[in-house]
């Protein structure tokens, strides 16, 4: 029993247990400081997402107008085609169905080409914006002493909401 006491209570492993304990009870104690940024608010109401938006639009309004034409084009020849139906010949009929067919087909293709080409600009354009808001955003964090930030959250605290604070940096 005297040697089991000696051995619980040796001064040196007392003395590690205290400053094990101390060291956890110190780092448990430590505050880690979260924010959060809405993601979907930066890719929206950002000056550089902003100007993205108009950027696209500019270069893509003129094939877009194009193919609304072209579709209304192509309404306009089915619905004649329809009418004029009765008292076509045979031959002039399935000549205009070719021409309505064809010209279905490339419009087709053109808006698929259009949908492939916005879709490619647009994650290039916008991969660019979230480029910036990272760095403007560990800026942030460094600057402000923040440990963790996230762009998901079930539950966020609105003091721990930094997005306007990002918004405001990426209007600079």
């Amino acid at each position: 029993m005297k040697h089991l006491l000696k051995t619980v209570f040796d001064p040196k492993k007392l003395a590690v247990l205290a400053f094990c304990l101390g060291t956890f009870g110190a780092a448990q104690a430590q505050e880690y400081r979260v924010g959060y940024v809405d993601a979907d608010r930066i890719l929206t109401e950002s000056a550089p997402a902003k100007a993205v938006e108009k950027r696209l639009e500019n270069d893509f309004s003129k094939r877009l107008n194009e193919l609304r034409d072209t579709q209304s084009r192509l309404k306009s020849m089915s619905e004649k085609l329809d009418k004029d139906l009765p008292v076509l010949s045979e031959s002039q009929r399935l000549k205009r169905q070719r021409e309505l067919a064809d010209m279905s087909q490339d419009f087709q293709r053109k808006q698929r080409a259009y949908r492939e080409d916005l879709m490619q600009r647009k994650n290039e354009e916008y991969s660019k914006v979230v480029d910036r808001a990272k760095k403007e955003i560990e800026k942030i964090a460094k600057s402000e002493n923040y440990d963790l930030i996230v762009n998901e959250s079930v539950y966020h605290s609105p003091r721990a909401d930094i997005t306007e604070k990002v918004l405001k940096a990426l209007s600079n």
